[in-house]
């Protein structure tokens, strides 16, 4: 909830309990929040309550207060009542509302600190400083988590994962453009990468259920101190990258876990479009229909074996063994053996590779 709603929200409590009515004015004069639309003091009065020492003032039917935040004037409270039970009550206001201000620019300042250190915005020894006065423990085992879905600036998908991490009041949710949310979770000295891929598969699972959207999410791997969170911002993007290039039936992506893709990743085009061509000449993989891509990928995915993929696509064997003979004489890999599986899986991995980075 924004300032100014939990502002408003206690101005109308207040005015509830206590039937007086209450007014937050800008420093420029013009009102911030008010319970009523009572008249305000004249700007002369204003000016001559901001120039004065006295913190609070009173006239015939109200009563001025200054609230500050880190000893600078932010707002001046308006309490309309001469009541010694006014006074009162406009004191705890007071203290109430400078409180909130303060607990506000607090959280904003973690956050800002936060973005600031994901980017490598600051030295070993300045971010130790900062991260000390903000109460910011620096040896604590984190995971950043990465969540991107298919709509920017995803709104209800922040508000469910926010609700999902409501009580862990020490894990950071944020966001530095629009690339996805990023959630910097602390963790518990038993919890391991096994904790992480579960901790991902629960976002994605909340997301479509409560958000009712799709998410991709990626985790970095474990940092133990604070001057490690960089490498780790970094580790979750590559990993949402790699993830979304090479993995495409997944959610889910840990850099402990990208596997070949990794290492694909790392190679320049004109490597990869040699590999392509060396093996696949004048054919190319966008000539297969998606019926047959079904049907290998399936087939990789049950380990190569005919009968379970006959089982799962519902068809025949000897139908698989003629799609399969007829793949050979287009491209001349019989993916029934290991080695040719493995080239044209590599193919098909580093098609996608090539096409994503013509796009960019």
């Amino acid at each position: 909830m924004k300032l100014l709603q939990i502002l408003q929200k206690c101005l109308e409590d207040w005015k509830n309990i206590s039937h007086l009515d209450f007014c937050l004015v800008n420093l420029d004069n013009t009102i911030y929040i008010s319970t009523c639309d009572r008249a305000l003091p004249s700007e002369e009065k204003l000016e001559e309550f901001k120039e004065d020492e006295a913190l609070c003032i009173s006239n015939m039917n109200c009563r001025l207060y200054k609230v500050t935040e880190s000893h600078q004037l932010q707002y001046i409270l308006i309490v309309w009542g001469n009541s010694e039970a006014a006074s009162t009550i406009g004191e705890l206001a007071v203290c109430q509302i400078e409180s909130l201000l303060t607990a506000y620019m607090e959280k904003s300042d973690k956050n800002v600190f936060m973005q600031n250190l994901l980017l490598g915005s600051y030295s070993e020894v300045d971010a130790f400083n900062r991260a000390k006065k903000l109460h910011i423990t620096t040896t604590v085992r984190r995971a950043v988590f990465l969540v991107e879905t298919k709509q920017s600036k995803d709104e209800n998908a922040l508000a469910t994962i926010r609700n999902i991490f409501a009580a862990k009041t020490r894990d950071f949710i944020t966001a530095i453009d629009d690339s996805g949310i990023i959630i910097l979770r602390e963790l518990q000295p038993s919890e391991d990468y096994s904790d992480l891929d579960d901790i991902a598969h629960m976002l994605v699972d909340m997301l479509n259920t409560e958000a009712m959207t799709s998410a991709w999410v990626s985790y970095s791997n474990i940092a133990d101190d604070l001057k490690q969170l960089p490498d780790a911002y970094k580790e979750a993007r590559t990993a949402l990258e790699v993830g979304k290039i090479f993995y495409t039936g997944k959610n889910v992506f840990g850099y402990n876990r990208l596997g070949i893709g990794r290492l694909i990743y790392q190679l320049p085009v004109e490597i990869c479009e040699m590999f392509i061509d060396e093996f696949f000449k004048e054919e190319t993989l966008d000539s297969i229909d998606d019926e047959t891509l079904t049907t290998i990928r399936t087939f990789f995915e049950n380990n190569l074996n005919l009968s379970e993929t006959s089982r799962q696509l519902y068809v025949h064997r000897n139908t698989l063994v003629y799609r399969f003979e007829k793949l050979q004489k287009k491209f001349g890999l019989d993916i029934r053996t290991f080695e040719d599986a493995l080239t044209f899986k590599l193919a098909m991995m580093v098609v996608n590779y090539i096409k994503y980075k013509k796009a960019e």
